[in-house]
């Protein structure tokens, strides 16, 4: 929860209250100052919730990215071993071509 999210509730609860204490006094400019402040809140407490919404999305392609990331680290890795085993293999298998060349 952001700043923008708290005081935009903050802001509705206080309009909440002086349009009550508006109506119940017969005071229509305090009670239509109080319906302004609740709109004013719930405008203010959407954007916190847009802002949050970013926030999180931010989030989520800065994992996305890292778990590419590290998978292309694994599949180079994976190449690497991958190609070092090949070649020690051709060479296991040339030194016993060459033995056995030797012992006939």
């Amino acid at each position: 929860m952001n700043s923008d999210q708290v005081k935009g509730k903050a802001k509705q609860v206080v309009g909440k209250v002086k349009q009550g204490a508006g109506q119940m006094t017969g005071n229509n400019r305090l009670a239509n100052s109080g319906v302004a402040d609740q709109v004013k809140g719930a405008a203010q407490q959407t954007w916190g919730n847009v802002k949050d919404a970013a926030h999180e999305a931010g989030k989520t392609r800065q994992q996305e990215k890292q778990h590419k990331a590290d998978k292309m680290r694994d599949n180079v890795t994976t190449s690497v071993e991958d190609a070092k085993n090949s070649a020690n293999d051709r060479i296991a298998d040339f030194k016993d071509r060459q033995r056995q060349r030797r012992s006939a």
